[in-house]
């Protein structure tokens, strides 16, 4: 006798409730009474109105459902970050999420102290992205090889951290496309062209920071 098979979209919910879990405990009863909570306070404020108020009542388990995957997506983007916070390489994998119009490319400098330097090119201009500490060589290095092939484009750099002027790897992503735009896309296109040809670092990244089956939202 065949096998049924679970439909994917439920395999994928149910794996990154398990990725979730461990990291958010809470999440096994905040689910359920998100869903009950919702459900029947909307069947109830229905029931009060009456009339055409009794169809919110009818539709109240979907604006419940619609509510739980909200939080869930939530608590579970926060908990992908939470497993990666602090391991090396975890920038330039947030950074392979963003959409189409950003162009990496990850340990372009990378120290013996496991320290390192992500190029991202985009509209905002050059950012390097900084895993390590803000007094490291590597900083220095990375932001003189890049100003000899960007001229007068800006260049910025994000230290990744929890410290004073740096950036949580959670708002990473946000805080470069809230970046001021300076350059048009065909800008952008000829000077990721030109910084390909300078290429990076030959170290490898480490594998696997991110959650295998787990990805982070874009915002």
């Amino acid at each position: 006798m065949a096998k049924l098979r679970t439909p994917k979209i439920f395999g994928q919910v149910r794996d990154t409730y398990r990725q979730t879990k461990p990291n958010d405990p809470a999440i096994r009863w905040i689910l359920p009474l998100v869903f009950f909570v919702t459900t029947g306070l909307l069947a109830g404020i229905g029931w009060l109105i009456g009339g055409w108020g009794m169809t919110l009542s009818f539709t109240s388990w979907a604006w419940g459902l619609l509510a739980t995957t909200f939080v869930f997506g939530r608590r579970a983007e926060k908990a992908a970050y939470a497993q990666i916070d602090g391991i090396t390489g975890a920038a330039a994998q947030v950074l392979n999420t963003l959409k189409a119009g950003w162009f990496t490319t990850p340990a372009v400098e990378v120290n013996r102290s496991q320290e390192m330097v992500h190029r991202v090119v985009g509209r905002p201009g050059v950012i390097l992205v900084v895993e390590g500490s803000p007094t490291s060589p590597i900083v220095n290095t990375a932001l003189i090889k890049t100003q000899r092939w960007v001229g007068d484009i800006p260049i910025n750099t994000i230290y990744i951290g929890h410290g004073e002027g740096q950036t949580p790897i959670a708002k990473l992503n946000r805080t470069l496309i809230k970046m001021p735009k300076v350059l048009r896309p065909a800008e952008v296109t000829e000077l990721r062209r030109k910084l390909e040809a300078v290429g990076g670092s030959t170290l490898p990244i480490p594998k696997g920071p991110m959650p295998k089956g787990l990805r982070v939202p874009r915002r």
